[in-house]
């Protein structure tokens, strides 16, 4: 079990994206996969993929290129078992050029509340270092769900 458990309501579906933001910012592949079904669909950019090997395996390959990666996510919208995010993240590449990808996520969830279904769509706009505003995980007691805009 993974609460809280769908179907959701303001304030489940607002724990449910702090705890999603508050695990990829550790980018740990492993922790990351636990919280999703053994045969989760996945659709990433221009990538598909289906189960917890395929997301460890994606996640280690991803965050061995986005170095000082560091997200914010925010609640768009939720209906039963669904929840819509959209998100905000930095980093930057083997080179020190620094990005920010900005995307949106369609998340659907099993009755345990592990994540059966992760749809994103992402772009990745080119940025200065000194325009970074996404300097690591939440401060402790921060609990806004606001990417900076």
């Amino acid at each position: 079990m993974r609460p809280p458990l769908p179907p959701f309501d303001l304030e489940s579906a607002e724990t449910k994206v702090l705890a999603a933001e508050n695990a990829w910012n550790t980018r740990d592949p492993e922790r990351v996969a636990a919280t999703y079904t053994e045969d989760s669909v996945w659709r990433n950019r221009d990538e598909f993929f289906t189960g917890r090997a395929a997301i460890v395996e994606f996640l280690t390959r991803k965050w061995s290129v986005e170095n000082g990666y560091a997200l914010r996510k925010d609640l768009w919208a939720f209906d039963g078992n669904r929840i819509a995010v959209r998100f905000q993240y930095e980093w930057h590449d083997e080179t020190g050029q620094w990005w920010r990808s900005y995307g949106n996520e369609q998340w659907e969830f099993a009755p345990d509340g592990l994540m059966s279904r992760r749809e994103a769509s992402i772009n990745d706009v080119r940025i200065a270092e000194v325009d970074r505003r996404i300097f690591g995980p939440r401060e402790a007691g921060d609990t806004s769900i606001q990417p900076q805009q």
